[in-house]
């Protein structure tokens, strides 16, 4: 096939599928970002650029980091996370691919985000809340991150994961801390059915559970025939 039919989207989709087939759900995202080899352009999401409906949230919010803690979930080449930085935040970043993160090192090395190859139910003890009491009388033990982003990483997933994947990334949001969701969105009465698999509100309500307050719910168009953007706030 020459390169000028290659559909990106298509690959990916077949890859994920492969590695089901198996029993893998997270294999296919090393496997993508091995095979792109250096290929920005082979891998649908990564455009060397911040989201672009997370940037509009944010300069709409006009969001500004001040050294507070971010942590990004499922960086891919860090674009997300680099945005951040620049916002003012102490960057955090990790995904499930080590050549994603090896790569997102190389383009981020002029900056100090800490970008680290971790699963997401397998984190560090200290990204993790505490929504009890300190440990000790006058404590300041406080874990998790005052911002957790949140693009597009719940949405390849198997649904039946979907709500301890929400549960995971719930996890990370410090007392008082923000947590900011970019997906495709849905209605509640239209099953997805082709990967990436979008949310709907019965999904992210699922966030609420994790004692975490929607604080806003802006809906962008999408691009062409895409579904619509849902960008959400939450606070814990």
């Amino acid at each position: 096939m020459e390169q000028s039919e290659f559909d990106p989207r298509a690959r990916t989709r077949e890859i994920q599928a492969d590695f089901a087939a198996r029993g893998d759900v997270f294999g296919w995202f090393e496997a993508l970002y091995k095979e792109s080899n250096g290929n920005n352009e082979l891998i649908p999401w990564a455009d060397l650029e911040p989201n672009k409906y997370f940037r509009a949230w944010a300069e709409a919010h006009g969001l500004k980091g001040n050294g507070r803690s971010a942590l990004v979930v499922g960086c891919g080449l860090g674009d997300d996370a680099r945005y951040l930085h620049d916002l003012g935040f102490k960057v955090t970043a990790f995904d499930i691919s080590p050549s994603a993160i090896a790569w997102a090192k190389r383009l981020h090395a002029d900056t100090d985000i800490v970008f680290e190859t971790c699963n997401l139910f397998e984190p560090p003890a200290a990204w993790l809340a505490k929504t009890g009491p300190p440990a000790t009388a006058g404590g300041t033990d406080k874990t998790g991150f005052d911002l957790v982003l949140e693009v597009y990483t719940i949405q390849p997933l198997p649904l039946a994961m979907r709500p301890q994947v929400i549960d995971a990334v719930a996890g990370f949001v410090a007392e008082n801390g923000r947590l900011v969701v970019v997906t495709r969105g849905r209605e509640d009465d239209v099953d997805p059915d082709e990967l990436p698999w979008p949310l709907s509100r019965r999904d992210l309500s699922r966030f609420g559970e994790n004692g975490l307050t929607e604080l806003n719910f802006t809906e962008m168009p999408g691009d062409e025939d895409e579904p619509p953007r849902f960008v959400v706030e939450y606070r814990r």
